[in-house]
């Protein structure tokens, strides 16, 4: 692979301005592609197939209207009054006439025609029922509602408008965000030593994402494409693509301080370290492809987005660098005399650099080193054990928010369980007993623990829950108020126990029973995703153990590897649980309300953060192989990849940490937990598992971590990662050749890695 990645190197480098015009004109594409197809975002979370969701899509068949997006309207008087003074309830009623008229709604329910008035009558509830999903209603939906209540605000009222229609899932990209890239900016201009080549990095990275994200665009306008999944695919794309970019560019220049021919060198650093950018690129794209194996199509166009951008990104750093290389020639080597250069020589002579300094203390007393570490992650993951996953809804919407005020409004007046009713829907009943039927459904379920009583609400109907209504000539609709919020545990019990009561109910009735409404579906969407979280996470790290033992060619190598990546994951959740879940902290993150972790974190988080523990082993550890297989003892391997990784890997850490960590100022929940846990991931994984843990457990393994069964290096196939089979770069002058190129290796063999027994 090292030959071939070579070849494209060299090629892309005499070619530069065909490669430049290629990228150029695939940009203008994917541009006018969006510009041609527009953007159009779905942000209902669904699975097709699931109880909830056929239930629905029914309930959409047989009432349209019964299955729009819903509105809740709260008016509170002033203290010491009630709703039901004269006035109050005049202007009450007025809103709710005005309200009537608003674009797609369909219903209004007066509250005092429903009862729908707290204990002591100080608010009242008003229901809107709109005619259509909330992705086809207007932007302007929530103000033209608000506006319609202005004769309840006007008679002295406070009005809140909110509910499941206008659940805030929109994510908005700001200037905050790129903050991130001004940090990568200061870290690449430190780590490079030079402003053309951080400039070069940083441009590549950008030209890599917006095609990515671009053609994400194009090809998600014929599909369901959240709001979330293009802002993943920026986060992912703009960090790995300045990641790969550093990979090739840093091994370009420490060649050309060695005096290598730009071309050759270019060529080289492709072929090396751009054969660790291809398997690094690879396991990201192959773990976020991975995420459609759950089934729900929202994560799976998501994580396809992703791992698009991702492929992209890896095209952009095989190619169209090493064609600015060839604009940039001889200008990217450190000038003589610069604390780069400076730098580069102590590296190729075997100086005491910062990473091995390092890596000599972490080494000295190797095995205290790694049971600090692997103590220290263990405590940190201890609230993983508590996690508890669900969907956003508006009790996690900004504070002061419409959407946030009326749904801690709702809880406080009529009960958190109000915020998220469930549906029951009893379908292809006779038509001639279907009353008799419904009511027998509605007492059967109105008998289960966990309901509002109808005291609880001080007039609102025994169980809303157990009042049936007619939607066709064979279905009927149950609705049931939860005693506890929608995303309480309680509420996810009482859908298990309604659920439960069905298969008697269906033979009693004849027809059949499903538990649905957001709330259900929301609960049913948790479900899925913590039932593959397991299966999905051993097949992620099965999948790195193989790929792994390709590259390295190694048999305790991949499992040291996937070992360190369950600690960075479970490390990483447990920070997440401690400040989304138990809110510590949550006022110096932002995080609007402490509950329930967003069901889909886990997953992506476990799917990129796997690639991205990828990067760092595989840029790491093949420097420290490629040391071994050229005659250097395990712990001299070592402390050479540390000498000449850890610089660049630490870089690397730096930008994605600023990357991530920048889109915490983004409100939206899915992004803002995804991108916490992934930057405390980036963090943990880069400096305390692969530039601490992984040098003292290899020191530890001594030649035993490099071992492979004969009968296993005759099977596998030799990937080169380390670009063994490169030939060496010509030099000009009196230079030392570089610290990469080519020797004999000190055993017999095939030239890839010694064959002693572990232990030897």
């Amino acid at each position: 692979m090292s030959t071939l990645l070579q070849r494209l190197g060299r090629a892309s480098f005499r070619n530069r301005w065909v490669v430049v015009a290629v990228w150029v004109l695939v940009l203008a594409g994917v541009a006018a592609a969006v510009l041609v197809r527009g953007l159009s975002f779905d942000d209902r979370f669904t699975i097709p197939g699931s109880e909830s969701q056929q239930a629905l899509d029914r309930l959409t068949e047989v009432s349209p209207a019964a299955a729009g997006a819903s509105a809740q309207v709260v008016f509170v008087a002033p203290d010491g009054s009630s709703v039901a003074d004269p006035t109050y309830q005049q202007a009450i009623e007025s809103a709710v006439q005005a309200m009537g008229r608003v674009t797609d709604v369909g219903a209004v329910v007066d509250p005092f025609q429903s009862q729908a008035i707290s204990l002591g009558g100080r608010a009242a509830l008003a229901n809107v029922q709109y005619t259509v999903n909330n992705t086809l209603l207007p932007d302007d939906a929530l103000e033209q509602l608000q506006a319609a209540t202005t004769a309840a605000s006007d008679a002295g009222l406070t009005v809140d408008v909110g509910g499941n229609a206008f659940q805030t899932t929109a994510v908005t990209i700001g200037p905050l965000e790129f903050v991130g890239v001004a940090v990568a900016v200061v870290v690449l201009a430190v780590a490079l030593g030079s402003l053309l080549a951080a400039g070069m990095n940083l441009l590549t990275a950008l030209v890599g994402v917006a095609v990515g994200l671009l053609g994400f665009l194009a090809i998600g306008s014929f599909t369901t494409l959240s709001s979330s999944a293009p802002t993943l695919a920026l986060m992912i794309g703009l960090a790995v693509g300045i990641d790969y970019t550093l990979f090739i560019l840093s091994r370009h220049r420490t060649q050309l301080a060695a005096g290598a021919d730009p071309e050759e060198s270019a060529g080289r650093a492709v072929g090396t370290a751009g054969s660790a950018v291809v398997f690094a690129g690879l396991t990201v794209v192959v773990a976020l492809a991975g995420l459609s194996v759950v089934g729900i199509p929202f994560l799976t166009v998501m994580g396809l987005g992703a791992a698009g951008t991702v492929l992209v990104a890896v095209a952009v750093a095989l190619t169209l660098v090493p064609a600015l290389m060839g604009f940039a020639g001889a200008r990217l080597a450190p000038k003589p005399g610069s604390r780069t250069a400076r730098l580069e020589e102590a590296s190729a002579s075997g100086g005491r650099s910062l990473g091995v300094r390092w890596a000599a203390v972490v080494t000295r007393v190797p095995w205290l080193t790694a049971l600090l570490v692997v103590a220290g992650l263990l405590v940190v993951a201890i609230p993983t054990t508590k996690l508890e996953l669900a969907l956003p809804d508006n009790g996690t919407a900004a504070e002061g928010s419409s959407q946030r005020a009326t749904y801690d409004a709702v809880a406080e007046y009529f009960g958190p369980g109000l915020n998220g009713p469930l549906v029951v829907l009893l379908d292809g009943v006779d038509a001639a007993n279907g009353q008799a039927s419904a009511q027998a459904v509605a007492q059967a379920i109105g008998g289960t623990p966990g309901l509002v009583p109808g005291t609880s609400t001080g007039g609102l109907d025994d169980v809303l829950a157990a009042v049936p209504q007619q939607l066709g000539a064979t279905t009927w609709l149950i609705q049931v108020i939860p005693e506890s919020g929608p995303q309480d545990e309680a509420t996810t019990r009482l859908v298990g126990d309604i659920r439960d009561l069905a298969p008697q109910l269906e033979q009693q009735t004849g027809g059949t029973i499903a538990v649905t409404g957001q709330t259900a579906v929301a609960i049913d969407v948790s479900s899925t995703l913590g039932a593959a979280l397991v299966p999905f996470a051993l097949v992620v790290v099965g999948l790195s153990v193989v790929l792994l033992l390709l590259v390295f060619r190694s048999v305790l190598v991949p499992v040291k590897a996937a070992l360190g990546f369950l600690l960075s994951v479970v490390a990483s959740f447990g920070a997440v649980v401690a400040v989304f879940q138990w809110g510590w902290l949550i006022d110096l993150f932002g995080v609007a309300s402490a509950g329930p972790v967003v069901s889909l974190m886990p997953i992506i988080l476990i799917a990129v953060l796997f690639g991205l523990a990828m990067d760092y082993e595989v840029f790491l550890v093949s420097r420290m192989r490629e040391a071994y297989v050229h005659g250097a003892s395990p712990r001299e391997a070592v402390l050479e990849g540390m000498r000449h990784a850890a610089r660049v890997v630490t870089a690397a850490a730096l930008i994605m940490f600023s990357v991530f960590a920048s889109f915490l100022t983004i409100d939206e929940p899915v992004v803002k937990s995804i991108a916490f846990g992934l930057a405390v991931g980036v963090l943990v994984d880069a400096f305390l598992v692969r530039m601490t843990l992984v040098p003292a457990v290899l020191v530890l393994m001594g030649r035993s971590a490099w071992w492979l069964p004969r009968w296993a290096e005759k099977v596998l196939p030799d990937l080169d990662v380390e670009g063994a089979k490169l030939e060496a770069p010509a030099h000009h002058g009196a230079h030392e050749a570089p610290e990469d190129a080519p020797r004999e290796p000190a055993a017999a063999g095939t030239g890839h890695g010694r064959h002693e027994a572990p232990g030897d």
